[in-house]
């Protein structure tokens, strides 16, 4: 690995900031591993999860199924594992689903030779499978997931104190956080970030803007790496 010292860090939510429209494989298998571990039968519908990490989602679920606290506490562990084997093998291909602008601006950071990671709500295997499948994974040097911290204000945290444990990037780097929710803007607030919000997820322009995001897009295309760096 690569130990030099770069002048930037740029992180990435994955749905509705790389890919989007990703098919309903993700939610299913949350659904089908809750009930292949408790038996209970759930739902993600009337659940926000835009912006949710997937424990919060599954304890959502399964509370909103009359379920205890105890018992998602006892049970979520093995179900986020079963959920993820069951994405991995059920995931499509997500080469079509990338959010426009998305390549060439990997590309062109990658060519640069900056430190690129992930900051995502998805569990870790779900996460590097989607990844894979929309071939971007060799883009990506870490990731951070959802079954990591308890918030994605931590998760980005854990993210830039690794890149500078690997001496990948010094106290003076730039630190962008890419993404296309609120939480992501208020992740990149809590750890003095560069907060870079795009329009190509769920949430609206207006609510995007009412947080302030450093710099705010319709989608990726208008990003050039230069501005990351």
């Amino acid at each position: 690995m690569d130990r030099r010292e770069f002048s930037a860090l740029v992180l990435f939510d994955i749905d509705g900031t790389l890919i989007r429209r990703a098919g309903p494989h993700h939610r299913e298998a949350l659904v089908d591993a809750v009930r292949a571990v408790t038996g209970l039968v759930t739902t993600t519908d009337h659940i926000p999860v835009h912006g949710m990490l997937d424990p919060d989602i599954l304890a959502r679920m399964m509370q909103d199924a009359g379920a205890s606290r105890a018992a998602v506490r006892r049970h979520l562990p093995a179900i986020m594992q079963r959920a993820q084997a069951i994405y991995v093998r059920r995931c499509p291909n997500l080469q079509r689903k990338t959010c426009p602008g998305v390549r060439r601006l990997l590309y062109a950071l990658s060519r640069r030779g900056i430190p690129l990671g992930l900051v995502t709500g998805n569990l870790t295997r779900i996460g590097w499978k989607k990844m894979e499948r929309a071939k971007l994974r060799h883009y990506f040097r870490f990731g951070v997931f959802a079954e990591m911290a308890a918030n994605r204000a931590t998760l980005a945290r854990m993210a830039i104190e690794h890149a500078r444990r690997q001496a990948w990037i010094g106290r003076r780097a730039s630190i962008s956080l890419i993404g296309d929710a609120p939480s992501d803007i208020i992740a990149a607030r809590a750890n003095g970030a560069r907060a870079i919000a795009v329009h190509t997820g769920i949430s609206t322009r207006e609510e995007l803007a009412a947080l302030e995001p450093d710099i705010l897009l319709e989608d990726l295309r208008a990003l050039k790496a230069d501005m990351l760096l």
